[in-house]
């Protein structure tokens, strides 16, 4: 694996190098984060081991990022969160996977289940393609946003509108939580949108599954 990526990646004298090693990381950080998606089907089947699971794992990457900081590397768990910190966290505690963890959790307690699948499906799927296309194909930024592009808020935008249609069955509910969704993603919260992104979907999912 290591001489394909060795073979495929830019020297580190061209002036692709820098691009390549963001995408890659963003490939690797997006790769983890959509993993959250399998979150409802294990909830289905026990929602109590989902929680255990999830606050295991979340306490778990706590203990791992600490004994990093720390100078100790944990097998693998501290391999892979350098490989997908982003450079502003160089030298920080990542604090993504501990707020994905929570937010997934959170989407759980709070809202019925067929709520809380689309929460976690618009944390998965929109943000996730959203950081991904927006890092792919740039362009105009968003006023308020920081770093967010257009083209992330509309990669967000298709991605929980095709959620909404799919678990709502209509169109016409898909597109307000498509709306919402997108706006809350477009906050420049950092990596609390794992948290804003699933409550405030949640919400606007609950109210709209009444007229489903």
């Amino acid at each position: 694996m290591e001489k394909l990526i060795a073979l495929i990646r830019p020297s580190e004298n061209s002036k692709t190098s820098t691009l390549w090693l963001r995408l890659e990381g963003e490939f690797i950080r997006k790769s983890l984060h959509l993993l959250i998606a399998l979150v409802p089907l294990l909830a289905d089947i026990n929602l109590q081991a989902t929680m255990l699971i999830l606050a295991g794992g979340t306490l778990f990457y706590v203990l791992a990022e600490n004994l990093r900081q720390a100078g100790k590397t944990v097998y693998l768990v501290s391999d892979l969160t350098v490989l997908a910190a982003r450079p502003r966290e160089a030298g920080h505690f990542v604090l993504g996977p501990v707020t994905l963890g929570t937010g997934a959790m959170l989407a759980l307690l709070l809202y019925p289940s067929h709520a809380a699948t689309i929460a976690i499906y618009a944390l998965a799927f929109g943000d996730g393609l959203a950081s991904l296309v927006g890092r792919l194909l740039g362009g105009w930024r968003l006023p308020l946003g920081g770093p967010k592009t257009v083209a992330g808020s509309l990669a967000c935008f298709f991605a929980v509108l095709m959620v909404g249609q799919r678990m709502l069955g209509s169109l016409r509910l898909a597109l307000p939580l498509a709306v919402g969704a997108t706006l809350i993603e477009a906050l420049p919260s950092g990596d609390f949108d794992n948290l804003l992104l699933p409550v405030g979907t949640g919400f606007i999912a609950s109210k709209l599954l009444v007229f489903a």
